[in-house]
């Protein structure tokens, strides 16, 4: 779990974490630079729990996501890896169901369900919670690279920091987190990778909330459609370069990350003129 300045939901997420149907796990929290009182509740948190564990950068300073990640999975012992950003939970039989899986069948590299976005956390009202589809059908594994080509679509359910579960060994051989990639789309290189390279399992279960609020890094960090737009391009730009790194010549995989580029190119050059545009004008 990595944290920045997220004391408004993190006690939650953590007692998410600690309420699991099995109590055989560790929880790693990183806390990348906050200036709140997450310090505290974390420092709090493992006096209260010897599974909990707390780090920080050096001189508590704030490195990014990719960074952070990859502190905890430095300091992580565990066989399996996943990971739950400070502001969303686990639901109860997460850990054991995917555990169950991944032990069920050693050649996958992740398994992955669905993901509640979700609303209803907010008493004053607002969107009904709903799930993405899935894209493909439940209860099965997919050989690579069938699932990176559904995570290029952007518009099914894919693998979700709060949802995935990674054997370490998968982690590890694939390096992990890409470390120029401090806040957005991290996510989507590391799940990339795996997808690539490794079968994953699809269940249809949901087994994690994603929180929807207006405090989120998705909605903080990013100003503007054209600078989401241009790292999404270095992404796939990233990818690519790991194709071919790992000399991957998949051609359903080329041919999606080439509609990708030019599809995301289109869509960036659009929303920069958009962007130059006055208001009044538009």
């Amino acid at each position: 779990m990595i944290v920045r300045n997220g004391e408004n939901y993190i006690e939650e997420a953590v007692n998410s974490v600690a309420s699991q149907t099995i109590e055989n796990l560790e929880l790693i929290i990183i806390d990348d630079g906050s200036t709140d009182r997450t310090p505290a509740l974390i420092s709090r948190f493992a006096d209260s729990d010897r599974r909990i564990r707390v780090f920080t950068h050096p001189g508590r300073q704030n490195r990014g996501m990719s960074a952070s990640r990859n502190l905890g999975l430095d300091r992580a012992r565990g066989e399996f890896i996943a990971f739950l950003d400070a502001d969303d939970v686990w639901l109860p039989s997460k850990s054991a169901d995917q555990i169950g899986i991944l032990t069920a069948d050693s050649a996958l590299g992740m398994v992955y369900g669905q993901t509640e976005i979700w609303h209803s956390w907010d008493v004053n009202g607002g969107p009904k919670d709903f799930t993405l589809p899935l894209g493909v059908a439940p209860g099965r594994s997919y050989a690579p690279t069938r699932l990176f080509v559904n995570l290029l679509t952007r518009h099914v359910q894919t693998p979700t920091t709060c949802n995935a579960m990674m054997r370490r060994t998968a982690v590890d051989h694939v390096g992990g987190f890409a470390a120029p990639f401090r806040s957005m789309f991290e996510d989507q290189v590391f799940y990339a990778r795996i997808l690539l390279l490794y079968p994953c399992y699809v269940d249809g279960r949901c087994w994690a909330r994603y929180r929807q609020h207006g405090a989120s890094a998705t909605v903080k960090q990013f100003g503007g459609r054209p600078f989401v737009q241009a790292w999404y391009l270095r992404f796939l730009l990233v990818t690519a370069r790991f194709l071919v790194a790992r000399k991957i010549s998949d051609k359903p995989a080329w041919r999606a990350l080439r509609g990708a580029f030019l599809r995301e190119s289109l869509v960036f050059v659009g929303a920069s003129f958009k962007s130059l545009v006055p208001n009044k004008l538009r």
